[in-house]
């Protein structure tokens, strides 16, 4: 046993919670995982979220939602350059985590949190300009206005991509909150830190509580109860590709039931947020409302 008054100390074990609704409460089932670095050692304990869990995300979620889909457009994009901010004072935890769980050296691990940080701020800069770009004016046969204005999906479920803790869970989280969307997150099961992290900052920033939730524990258990939801409007399967025990056709198959929008994994186990943003991954997220308004005379 390690004394503190021999001149060594006690580790202080962290047991980390679930980020839901704004607050930081613990699996309602009082579980817990052990998370390890790449090379073994220990290095937190995380909670292990129940299907109860994941239901209470979506709720607060869908509570959330109109509200931040009420927001002007700057404001959502005033409130997402705030949390880069965030992210950039953060940036030694971040680097840390990822060096620990990726077995990242430092120069990659600076340049994965700087490259997740930039993302953020790239999408965080087309709130304000989605409406303009896919929106438009259509051309009819009559004395007609024809408007047509992208809005956002609702609640969108996501599974986070196992292998790229940080710039894959940006790449995935950001994209449905350009719109208004509301987020509900599995973090990757086994390099849940930075996600842990970022719900940290979240909580610091302005975004209003339950618009992003982040759930920790077995992607297998978890997946399934955000596909097959009934208040959830829109899945993205990016991390379902290379999770344990999850089969993302099996996850697909079962939003079918609730008639969701489907985002599919790219093909191989090292998909789209090595290298790409784009606004099709915002586009992904919306319906499309077409209005009719008489010219007059």
């Amino acid at each position: 046993m390690t004394v503190v008054g021999e001149g060594r100390r006690v580790d202080v074990r962290k047991t980390y919670k679930l980020y839901v609704g704004g607050a930081f409460p613990r699996s309602e089932s009082g579980r817990t995982y052990e998370v390890r670095s790449a090379r073994g050692a220990f290095l937190a304990n995380a909670a292990m979220a129940s299907r109860k869990d994941a239901r209470d995300a979506v709720r607060a979620a869908r509570a959330a939602q109109p509200g931040w889909a009420g927001a002007t457009a700057y404001n959502r994009g005033q409130v997402l350059y705030r949390v880069a901010e965030l992210l950039e004072g953060r940036r030694a935890q971040f680097v840390a985590d990822i060096r620990a769980g990726e077995g990242l050296t430092g120069p990659r691990a600076e340049a994965a949190v700087s490259a997740a940080i930039d993302r953020w701020v790239w999408y965080a800069g087309w709130t304000d300009k989605v409406a303009q770009v896919a929106g438009n004016a259509n051309p009819v046969a009559g004395p007609y206005f024809n408007l047509s204005s992208p809005e956002p999906t609702g609640v969108v479920g996501v599974i986070a991509p196992q292998r790229s803790s940080l710039l894959g869970l940006v790449s995935v989280i950001a994209p449905p909150l350009v719109m208004g969307n509301t987020v509900v997150v599995v973090a990757s099961q086994e390099r849940p830190l930075p996600a842990i992290t970022l719900g940290e900052v979240l909580a610091t920033s302005d975004v209003p509580g339950g618009v992003v939730n982040v759930l920790t524990g077995r992607t297998a258990e978890l997946a399934p109860v955000l596909a097959s939801h009934m208040d959830v409007n829109a899945l993205d399967l990016a991390g379902a590709v290379d999770a344990d025990g999850v089969t993302w056709g099996d996850l697909e198959a079962l939003a079918a039931d609730t008639v969701k929008r489907v985002r599919r994994p790219q093909g191989d186990a090292e998909p789209r947020w090595r290298d790409e943003q784009s606004l099709a991954q915002v586009l992904a997220f919306t319906e499309t409302k077409t209005v009719w308004h008489p010219k007059g005379t």
